[in-house]
């Protein structure tokens, strides 16, 4: 069986800062529980915005638009765990983060739901004003998309506005470390069951929701 592994989204703007200090850290620790920590840098991909076709709310089928998201989206499918890590920005979650979410969410993943069961945790980084708004917004959308929602006690926020000032923040940390570690336990456990049973031990048969009767009905063209 290969190794355990967890795909960070690395919502910042910058591949240096505060919000790579921490999945550093978050890699060392995995790395010692034999997890492997991917890091997806939205900084990097080319990510189209939502084009003028203006159809998101009524296919049946992902979007058409050509850029960087699909190839994420399967990487994100083939991992056991998914971290959102994202810097707060102008009061609310940074903006490469917010259109990650539209665009992987709207685009692609509302049509079976790949996330389904993956072991799902949210990390928020940012100087002191806004944080539990970013975490609440980036848990809704980890719940949305039917993974496990990991706990850490005290949310996973990690305080910091210079450089390196994340790594400061001992209580900040704690929580990722305690969340992370949780992460991997419950990987183990899930493998272990899928390896002992053949299955999943959760409701994985999950409708389409843009292929079901109320959808279907409510936006049908109005002769």
């Amino acid at each position: 069986m290969s190794s355990p592994k967890i795909v960070a989204i690395h919502g910042s703007e910058r591949n240096h800062g505060n919000t790579a200090d921490v999945l550093e850290y978050v890699g060392k620790v995995l790395a010692a529980r034999g997890v492997e920590l991917e890091i997806v840098r939205l900084a990097d991909l080319r990510m189209s915005p939502c084009g003028p076709c203006g159809d998101c709310n009524s296919r049946t089928v992902p979007c058409e638009l050509k850029d960087d998201i699909p190839a994420v989206v399967e990487q994100m499918a083939r991992a056991d765990g998914i971290l959102y890590t994202a810097p707060v920005h102008g009061f609310g979650t940074g903006a490469l983060m917010q259109a990650f979410i539209e665009r992987s969410g709207v685009g692609f993943m509302r049509f079976d739901r790949p996330l389904t069961n993956k072991v799902g945790g949210v990390i928020v980084v940012g100087r002191r004003y806004s944080h539990t708004e970013v975490y609440h917004h980036l848990t809704a959308n980890v719940l949305l998309n039917r993974m496990i929602m990991i706990g850490s006690g005290f949310p996973a926020i990690v305080y910091g506005n210079q450089p390196g000032d994340v790594l400061h923040d001992d209580e900040g940390l704690q929580m990722v470390e305690r969340m992370v570690n949780r992460m991997a336990d419950l990987i183990h456990v899930l493998r272990e069951h899928r390896e002992l049973t053949g299955r999943d031990g959760l409701d994985t048969e999950l409708a389409n929701e843009r292929d079901d009767k109320w959808f279907a009905a409510r936006h049908s063209p109005i002769g």
